[in-house]
């Protein structure tokens, strides 16, 4: 049940106010290495693929102990997983900075990882529970734009900082913004209903295998899984691909150019209006349509003004499919929502681990624009998903045969 505190209309916008900032704080750190990786290959005296690591090993802890976090914060609390990993986060991000080979980076990014996997699945369990029907559509687009906002803001910020600063500044500021955040969860954010504690330690993860008797829900993480391999492989490939002869930007522009996408983000918003108008389903497929187009055709005309527009177009398509996304899953679960959402952001950042590490191999095996093509034809397979599931009038799934 949720807090009397929130029946009060005003603490409502400082509540999403708050989950907004936090969830962009922490979710930028998965992007905050991108920018770096030709830095620290300099710095360590390593390959960009051996660098690139300083991402990867972040993002595979992130989605390892997302899955196992989200499943306990069933049995200890939303608000008190999310504290936790605020803290520990608040310790372990300046350590990243005191580096002093690439092997000790990637171990502390790792760290980083767990513990800022604490968060985001609680987050999103906390919003679907403690807001109001009318109410929770909103919040969780909120949140959600803060997701996919951090994808471009961790890199903005990492890049800015190392204008002006040295690299291992990037986590000694990052780590004071960690420690803000962890105050205003523990001093500003109602304390979600109290859990109780049935069975054994293990009991919560023996209900994983139970959404994958859900006919159509284990279908929903394969779009989990390609949107993130395409949003981080398109990072990591737009950055040589600017930098490349065919542009020749230097690290400023290519600092703009990123910001620029920014603004097709805040269509997450209008998310919830969407899915009430034409179905949650066809608001998947619409956002990677949307996506697809603006990714297919970025490399094939070599024309910065048209490569700006379409890196909107593509931000504006994953910004559309994201948050209807989470709402279908939430559907397709009922009652084991918490750990299907959960699992939905393990699936994200396992993508997000392998985009990166699959860009950059195609980049050095064929060029820019094959990578973005093979990163295109991905999202274009996700697209047949929404055509076999089936929501009845209830929201419960059934096979589309």
């Amino acid at each position: 049940m949720a807090n009397e505190s929130l029946s009060r209309p005003p603490q409502f916008p400082i509540l999403t106010g708050i989950l907004f900032w936090c969830s962009l704080l922490v979710v930028s750190s998965v992007y905050l290495t991108i920018p770096l990786v030709e830095l620290f290959a300099e710095e360590f005296h390593v390959s960009p693929s051996e660098a690139a690591w300083a991402g990867s090993a972040f993002s595979f802890a992130f989605a390892g102990g997302g899955l196992f976090f989200g499943v306990l914060s069933d049995r200890f609390g939303r608000k008190k997983m999310m504290m936790s990993g605020l803290l520990l986060l608040t310790v372990v991000t300046p350590l990243i900075g005191t580096s002093g080979d690439l092997s000790w980076l990637i171990f502390l990014r790792a760290i980083q990882g767990l513990a800022a996997s604490m968060f985001p699945p609680s987050v999103l369990a906390y919003a679907m529970e403690m807001f109001p029907p009318n109410k929770r559509v909103g919040a969780i687009g909120v949140i959600s734009t803060a997701f996919l906002m951090a994808s471009i803001g961790g890199q903005l910020y990492s890049s800015s900082v190392v204008l002006h600063f040295s690299w291992p500044y990037v986590f000694h500021f990052l780590s004071a913004g960690y420690l803000i955040s962890f105050l205003l969860v523990a001093c500003l954010v109602p304390v979600d209903g109290a859990p109780k504690a049935v069975g054994s330690f293990l009991s919560p993860f023996r209900r994983i295998p139970a959404i994958f008797q859900q006919k159509s829900l284990p279908l929903c993480y394969i779009i989990s899984a390609t949107l993130f391999i395409s949003l981080v492989g398109f990072f990591a490939t737009l950055g040589s691909y600017l930098n490349s002869p065919l542009f020749g930007l230097g690290h400023q522009e290519i600092l703009w150019v990123r910001a620029v996408g920014i603004i097709g983000m805040f269509v997450s918003l209008f998310d919830g209006r969407l899915v009430a108008k034409i179905g949650v389903k066809n608001v998947v497929w619409c956002g990677l349509l949307i996506a697809c187009i603006g990714l297919g055709l970025l490399g094939l005309w070599p024309s910065l003004p048209f490569l700006i527009v379409m890196n909107v177009v593509f931000i504006t398509g994953i910004a559309v499919t994201l948050p209807a996304l989470i709402s279908l899953i939430g559907q397709l679960a009922g009652d084991l929502r918490a750990i299907a959402v959960s699992f939905h952001m393990f699936m994200l950042f396992i993508g997000a681990s392998l985009g990166p590490i699959l860009s950059i191999a195609l980049v050095d095996a064929a060029g820019h624009v094959p990578a973005f093509l093979v990163l295109t034809a991905l999202l274009a397979l996700s697209m047949l998903v929404p055509m076999f599931i089936h929501l009845d009038g209830k929201g419960q799934a059934s096979s589309a045969n």
